[in-house]
């Protein structure tokens, strides 16, 4: 298969996964207070779990430098809090989750976009369809993450066309990422421990600086159980699906 077509359907189908997630927005009916502390504990675990099994172990398992991985956390970190410090608390709102979700999803569509180059070089079938499965693994991540990105937005006052359109285009960066890769894997692969701990360190940051306050609410505990439920979904999803 060529190079460019299998790089292509690999992170379209991930995309579209994240477009399917987002589109939930238009069939689930308006929230109320409760189920908004549910959906924002829900996406805080789902983005703890994505951030350690599919960004964190990843980064330490590419490389030998603990203290880089270190350091690109902390600097992916203090990148939110210098936006937080000149954003006003209304484009704050805004921005935070879509930010840090988009960012995720770089070093994932970069990931599969380096599978794919590895599958081409080594002419394999054993390669191809370790790169579609982990295509796939992704992709159905992605739904719970587009669902997060939207119902989060909604929860922040954008209406449904926009928290949709917004949980779109946090996808679209892993087509774009993916094709990237392909064309300067030789350059880029030696970073990608950087990249996956850099938006673990942003989504680090948004779960406790934005998420995590909000689902704690009345000292409910919805958004407790519902975090550990996140966390554990994508959890499984993570390392059953690779």
């Amino acid at each position: 298969m060529n190079i460019y077509v299998l790089v292509i359907i690999s992170t379209l189908l991930m995309f579209l996964a994240t477009v399917l997630g987002a589109a939930f927005v238009f069939i689930i009916p308006k929230v109320n207070a409760m189920v908004e502390r549910i959906c924002l504990g829900f996406a805080s675990g789902i983005m703890i779990a994505a951030s350690i099994f599919s960004l964190l172990l990843p980064a330490l398992d590419s490389t030998k430098h603990c203290f880089l991985v270190i350091m690109s956390i902390l600097i992916g970190g203090l990148f939110l809090w210098v936006l937080d410090f000149f954003l006003s608390s209304k484009e704050k709102k805004q921005s935070f989750f879509f930010l840090a979700v988009t960012l995720h999803n770089i070093p994932e569509g970069m990931i599969v976009g380096l599978a794919c180059a590895l599958t081409y070089t080594q002419n394999s079938m054993a390669t191809l369809a370790t790169t579609l499965a982990l295509a796939i693994g992704i992709a159905i991540q992605n739904i719970p993450e587009g669902m997060a990105v939207s119902f989060t937005l909604l929860e922040e006052g954008k209406g449904k066309g926009k928290a949709f359109l917004y949980g779109m285009v946090s996808g679209i960066v892993e087509p774009i990422f993916g094709i990237l890769m392909v064309l300067l894997s030789h350059v880029l692969e030696p970073f990608m421990p950087f990249f996956l701990s850099l938006a673990a360190g942003t989504m680090f940051y948004v779960v406790v600086d934005e998420l995590i306050p909000k689902s704690k609410v009345n000292n409910s505990n919805s958004g407790v159980v519902s975090f550990m439920i996140g966390f554990a979904i994508m959890m499984y999803l993570d390392v059953i699906l690779g």
